[in-house]
């Protein structure tokens, strides 16, 4: 081989290797730019958005999260309420949100309930979003408003529930909420026939049952509990295993021989393709929030206990939920027109 060939052969292979080396560098700096972003993260506001109407059981934990997170991630923690739709509406724009860690969503027990009621979703709530944490479990209560429905015991409420069959209503915040189902799933079990009159989330729901304008309705502890002490509404029973500190002269359900049993819950995500370091901060963030004194003053107050559970475990309990409401759902035969 000549001294021209063999220079040549050593320009190629020298400038192979420096495109080697380039291409190498580049997707490195590419597979370490999720890294990167989250070793600063959080830089700027991060969004909270809350499906439902401000002032409902949602917002009511999502409020004190949104200010001890403010404080422990030393940036502005901001909530964005987008209803409608039965929580589904707010959920759908969550999971399209860009996945840098600035958006998460704040959902409820109803998205377990959705997959079930809607023929179509926009969203997969087990596939669309990475699994955060569950952030409370307050039980739901069956309360009356005093004035509409005379009963004061639950045996009374039944009673005059089968006496007068689709004259009572009872109000949800939507249909295909956990106030909803948690109605169906009440008549399944007593044997009763109410009308349910749906509203565009717990804040209108409880503005109107307040008002007069509604019979009763299954509400979470969360939200109901406040109109309870002031006796706007009448609470005839717990859905709980056992009573709550906040409450401990009432019932549970099944203290009164009833098999019935209804927490609802609410919980964090991220939308799918959020780096993996920022929702594992973002877990171990939300479980520190968890422990501070006004969140467990808050709680406690709703009925709440203050959950550990996050990430995998939290996501196997989500498609639990799903199996669970899928069956409420077929007994009861609810439909939802879209």
């Amino acid at each position: 081989m000549s001294e021209t060939t063999t220079d040549m052969v050593h320009f190629v292979s020298g400038e192979m290797m420096r495109r080697s080396t380039l291409a190498l560098l580049a997707a490195l700096t590419l597979f370490a730019a999720p890294s990167a972003k989250a070793d600063t993260w959080p830089s700027r506001p991060i969004m909270l958005i809350v499906p439902f109407p401000a002032g409902g059981g949602t917002d009511a934990f999502a409020r004190p999260l949104a200010q001890v997170l403010d404080q422990q991630l030393g940036t502005r923690v901001l909530i964005e309420n987008r209803a409608g739709a039965g929580g589904t509406a707010g959920a759908a724009v969550a999971s399209k949100a860009t996945p840098d860690g600035y958006t998460f969503f704040v959902g409820a027990a109803h998205h377990a309930i959705a997959p079930s009621i809607y023929a179509k979703l926009p969203y997969d709530i087990e596939k669309d979003f990475v699994p955060i944490a569950l952030l409370s479990r307050p039980p739901h209560v069956v309360v009356v408003h005093p004035g509409k429905v005379q009963a004061k015991t639950l045996a009374e409420f039944i009673a005059a529930a089968k006496a007068n069959p689709g004259k009572i209503n009872y109000a949800s915040g939507g249909n295909g909420t956990t106030h909803h189902l948690a109605g169906e799933l009440f008549k399944l079990v007593t044997g009763t026939n109410l009308l349910h009159v749906p509203y565009r989330g717990a804040g209108p729901m409880m503005q109107d049952l307040v008002a007069g304008h509604v019979d009763m309705a299954f509400d979470a502890m969360g939200s109901s509990g406040p109109q309870i002490k002031s006796g706007a509404i009448r609470a005839l029973a717990i859905a709980a295993p056992q009573r709550v500190p906040a409450f401990p002269d009432l019932p549970t359900v099944k203290e009164l021989g009833v098999d019935y049993e209804v927490a609802t819950w609410y919980a964090l995500w991220a939308p799918a393709g959020t780096p993996p370091a920022i929702t594992e901060r973002m877990q171990k963030e939300v479980l520190t929030a968890l422990q501070s004194p006004i969140i467990k003053d808050a709680w406690e107050k709703a009925g709440s206990d203050v959950p550990n559970l996050t990430g995998e475990a939290f996501g196997k309990f989500v498609s639990q939920e799903v199996a669970r409401w899928r069956k409420v759902v077929q007994d009861s035969n609810v439909k939802i027109e879209q």
